[in-house]
């Protein structure tokens, strides 16, 4: 009798055990099921995490081409000023890797070379175009393009950074520009590097009030305002690459 009664006990144990086996066998395909599928689900979140990353990158590409069409169409108006913000950009990004900007930040010193002129769209030819010096409410409005600009392209997350070089392309290190007043390192050192470019391309452009500067001239303007105008470090690592012949090439 006692052995019956053990042969029963270790069948009744070992259909538990079965029971607990085939249960925890259901448990381990269910969750390898389940694993198959989060997986599944995790590659195609990052499918569509990839595209979405495209689809902002092709926005962000559009929505400048769009931006630098304006520009382009604002410079068309007026032939003394065609092309100068695509050599201002030049410029602006060979002077920032120049002082030792990395590839990223000296390319958005050079969008806002592009764009720093933007926010004259909304100026008259009139005083765009004007043969002669300024009245006071011209300069007025003049002066209201640096802000304009960096309103344009505020809104715009991706060219955040740049919007601050836009509107302070015209501060002075000394604190004599516009339209905050800013000074030295107060003044970011993209629009301080803008600031150089711009002069640099205005002073050895026609413009409808006067001639070209000469290359000798043009230099030494830029002395003149470095430290008052200009950044003086930044007009000096300018004009030395200058001075050896490599402003096109090294800036």
């Amino acid at each position: 009798m006692a052995g019956d009664v053990e042969l029963s006990q270790a069948l009744l144990y070992a259909r538990e055990l079965k029971a607990v086996y085939e249960s925890a066998r259901d448990r381990e395909r269910a969750l390898s099921t389940l694993y198959h599928r989060l997986r599944g689900a995790h590659q195609q979140a990052l499918r569509y995490a990839d595209e979405l990353k495209q689809l902002y990158h092709r926005m962000q590409r559009a929505t400048l081409q769009s931006l630098l069409g304006l520009a382009n169409a604002l410079e068309a108006r007026d032939p003394y000023t065609l092309g100068h913000s695509q050599r201002v950009a030049g410029l602006a990004r060979r002077l920032a890797l120049a002082v030792g900007l990395p590839d990223a930040p000296a390319r958005a010193v050079a969008q806002a070379g592009l764009l720093h002129d933007i926010g004259k769209i909304g100026i008259s030819e009139t005083i765009l175009r004007k043969p002669g010096p300024l009245t006071d409410a011209e300069w007025a409005v003049m002066r209201t393009h640096p802000v304009v600009g960096a309103r344009i392209v505020a809104p715009l997350e991706f060219l955040s950074e740049e919007a601050g070089m836009i509107r302070h392309h015209h501060e002075r290190v000394d604190g004599s520009g516009y339209p905050d007043g800013l000074r030295a390192t107060a003044i970011p050192l993209g629009a301080r590097i803008v600031a150089v470019a711009d002069v640099y391309d205005a002073l050895s452009s026609d413009r409808p009030y006067r001639r070209r500067f000469s290359p000798g001239e043009v230099v030494t303007q830029i002395e003149r305002w470095a430290g008052q105008a200009l950044d003086a470090d930044l007009a000096s690592a300018f004009l030395t690459r200058l001075h050896h012949g490599r402003a096109d090439a090294a800036l």
